[in-house]
């Protein structure tokens, strides 16, 4: 049974929120959103935080909150794909109650983390049979495939209902959804995805190498394509993930092609 305990709140303030600047720099506020877009494309996994059901007897009906790690994707709209146990406790207590959190922490190899970007969600879990969110997430976690087909494993699709960035001192927000993806998916491009990131995997290996190389600094030989959306598109080699932004977003998914070739103009002018 999900347990709903009544709308969310209204948006606190921050100890130190740009909101308040919203009438001023509203350029402000979209570089405020994007740097969380970016920090959740940009990770492969995150903190996962439910409402654990009591351990009777001892609580008395009192649900414990409970944080555990999980594998991520992100989908177009900025919604988390999740590929969970039935068996895991987390599991057990979003059938309990729905409302979850996700961190994603940006902080690692940082001599202070404390100034680095993470980005906390607020949102509810639910499960899906979508198969084009499937192939996203297996696309992302290609080893996921070995367990994804087992009876106890399902997808879930995370619906964001507001945001807190901590993107260093002076940039910390809480983002409404609404605040958080400026923009819907471009024409076809979800569709299209999977055909683009295939032909890159087949015909293009060497100008994924390019792109990893040199445009993002990054050694290997055997960079792979996993996701393209509106605003970058995302590499995987073995354990590592990297990803690409667009200088613009993409308006519609023909123009990845020109996207990419430039991008491939440019990695070998560097």
């Amino acid at each position: 049974m999900v347990t709903q305990t009544g709308p969310l709140p209204p948006l606190p303030r921050s100890a130190i929120d740009i909101g308040e600047l919203r009438p001023f720099c509203p350029e402000m506020i979209e570089d405020i959103s994007r740097t969380a877009r970016d920090l959740m494309r940009g990770l492969d996994r995150a903190a996962l935080a439910t409402a654990l059901p009591a351990l009777p007897p001892s609580e008395a009906g009192a649900a414990w909150p409970y944080a555990s790690l999980v594998l991520v994707a992100v989908d177009h709209d900025l919604s988390p794909i999740l590929l969970l146990s039935d068996l895991a406790e987390h599991t057990k207590a979003i059938a309990s109650d729905y409302r979850i959190s996700l961190l994603f922490d940006g902080t690692g190899g940082l001599d202070q983390p404390l100034t680095g970007p993470r980005v906390t969600l607020l949102g509810h879990a639910t499960q899906t049979t979508d198969g084009r969110l499937r192939e996203r997430f297996l696309a992302r976690h290609p080893d996921a495939a070995m367990y994804a087909g087992f009876k106890d494993f399902h997808f879930y699709r995370v619906t964001v209902e507001r945001a807190h960035l901590v993107a260093g001192f002076g940039r910390i927000r809480w983002l409404t959804a609404a605040e958080l993806v400026s923009a819907p998916a471009p024409a076809g491009l979800p569709e299209s995805e999977a055909g683009i990131v295939a032909h890159m995997n087949e015909d293009h290996a060497d100008a994924l190498q390019l792109y990893a190389n040199k445009l993002l600094g990054l050694p290997g030989s055997d960079w792979r394509m996993t996701g393209i959306d509106a605003e970058g598109l995302d590499l995987r080699r073995a354990g590592q993930v990297a990803r690409l932004p667009f200088d613009g977003p993409l308006e519609s998914a023909a123009e990845a092609r020109k996207v990419l070739v430039a991008l491939v103009g440019r990695a070998r002018a560097a």
